[in-house]
């Protein structure tokens, strides 16, 4: 198995690094560091999946169907 990570694989990761300098703002940073669970507060939450969304990296809810495959 060939664990080396691919051009396409560090041009990625160089993304989301360039993505994470960016868009994670000192605010959102802080709020994160304040959570105390897996979820942000409905604000917080939203204008980070915007930014996710903006840059196309958001994933549709699943149908209950295939979720339950």
């Amino acid at each position: 198995m060939d664990l080396a990570w691919s051009d396409a694989d560090r041009a990625f990761r160089d993304e989301v690094l360039a993505f994470l300098d960016t868009e994670l703002t000192p605010d959102l940073r802080a709020k994160g560091r304040a959570m105390t669970s897996v979820y942000a507060d409905p604000a917080t939450g939203m204008a980070w999946q915007q930014k996710l969304h903006a840059r196309g990296w958001v994933a549709p809810p699943c149908r209950r169907a295939i979720a339950a495959a």
